[in-house]
């Protein structure tokens, strides 16, 4: 079943795809013109390839800058949101149609902002993370399923940017022009292996997908803040995190852009033992330095505001463990879970290497490590399965790994309560 089929050719002898076939579509920019589109789009046939645009780096969020869109018979269609912001019209005219998309999660979010909703999915991607891939972005895909080489040097660019570049155009029409072939490669190499029905579980899934979990304090995640190693260091970091989100949420901007997160954990760093606010800020590196100068009065407020809060106001070092403890602490605070946890492990990563389907496909690490610690003391396969279903794994995924799971725990059973 982990069979993928004949290795592909050498990338570098591989044609590459530089041109539409049907050459490089106008950009959809008005009323008039998406009606066009909607129209066209509802008179093709079979599934739509669909592609997002994003401002990463460059923009503040992750809003669609420019979306494409590809159906057999209706031709490519290449959609400026910003100027049409409802795409609604679209939405209705293919809403009975399967949309295919790579690596779904990353754009669902900001096809949902434009009003763009699939009711049947087949994401190439997570396909392809279930037939065995080892590298599935989707220019590795193309090459392995389809035999040609994509360019992709305008991924990266500032697609918020108007007029955007007939190179950058030609670009974004390719990646949705390849979509209805690489769906039905990946789809026949996943039938070949009897998983087909297994992504379709997935594909559903996806589905009710509305965006990442929201963290509690995100400016924890600020990169570097493990040099501050104060309560007080800490609150600069929150002060200067939130004010710079602010301004770059104001300037429409990414907030790195603002200020990077090097000179956020800098800052705290230097000020975190003052007991007055400093009177000028800077830093030794250039690049930072330009971005200090350009801020230093809101960065001098924010330093201030953290030095004067008083101590019962400081954020904690640590946030609050919720969930499991880490699994490094479970052979001394409960042996049998965690010799439980490594048996299962040990029987879940046989079964991966066996079906050439990564771990965290078959069950993430967090629903493992939650039932294990959390469940009952002898559960049988089906109170496993049960479980793991309400937690959100999947119908196949609880087939697979509730057997291993019950066995294991059978294997390390706890020891009588009392």
């Amino acid at each position: 079943m982990s069979d993928t089929g004949p290795p592909a050719e050498p990338a570098d002898e591989l044609e590459l795809l530089a041109a539409p076939a049907d050459g490089v579509p106008d950009v959809v920019a008005d009323e008039v013109a998406l009606a066009e589109a909607a129209d066209a789009v509802r008179s093709g046939h079979g599934p739509i390839g669909l592609d997002a645009e994003r401002a990463s780096g460059y923009r503040y969020g992750q809003h669609a800058y420019l979306v494409q869109l590809r159906r057999s018979g209706a031709g490519t269609w290449l959609v400026d949101p910003v100027a049409c912001p409802d795409l609604g019209v679209l939405d209705a005219a293919i809403a009975d149609s399967e949309w295919i998309l790579h690596a779904a999660t990353q754009d669902l979010v900001c096809l949902a902002e434009v009003g763009l909703h699939p009711r049947v999915l087949f994401d190439t991607e997570l396909g392809g993370r279930l037939a065995g891939r080892p590298r599935v972005g989707l220019g590795a895909m193309v090459e392995h399923y389809l035999g040609v080489r994509l360019a992709k040097e305008h991924s990266a660019v500032d697609w918020s940017s108007r007029p955007l570049p007939e190179p950058w155009l030609r670009y974004a029409a390719l990646d949705v022009e390849v979509l209805g072939d690489l769906r039905d490669a990946v789809a026949e190499d996943l039938e070949r292996q009897g998983k087909l029905a297994w992504a379709r579980e997935e594909f559903e899934h996806l589905l009710s997908f509305t965006g990442p979990e929201l963290r509690v304090d995100p400016w924890r995640r600020t990169s570097g803040v493990h040099k501050v190693r104060s309560r007080r260091g800490l609150a600069i970091v929150r002060e200067l995190w939130l004010d710079r989100d602010v301004i770059a949420q104001r300037r429409d901007v990414a907030p790195g852009r603002v200020l990077p997160d090097a000179a956020i954990a800098e800052l705290a760093a230097e000020h975190q033992r003052d007991t007055r606010p400093p009177r000028s800020v800077g830093s030794g590196q250039p690049r930072l330095a330009r971005s200090i100068r350009r801020n230093a009065e809101v960065i001098v407020e924010g330093i201030a505001a953290a030095l004067a809060l008083p101590d019962d106001e400081l954020p904690p070092l640590n946030l609050p463990h919720v969930g499991p403890p880490p699994p490094r602490s479970w052979a001394d605070r409960d042996p049998v879970a965690a010799a439980r946890l490594g048996r299962s492990r040990e029987l879940i990563g046989a079964v991966s290497a066996e079906l050439a389907v990564p771990v965290e496909n078959l069950l993430t690490p967090e629903l493992l490590r939650r039932f294990l610690w959390e469940g009952p003391p002898a559960p049988s396969t089906e109170e496993v399965a049960l479980a793991l279903r309400a937690a959100g794994a999947r119908r196949w995924q609880t087939t697979l790994t509730a057997p291993l799971i019950a066995r294991a725990c059978a294997e390390h059973p706890q020891p009588p309560r009392g």
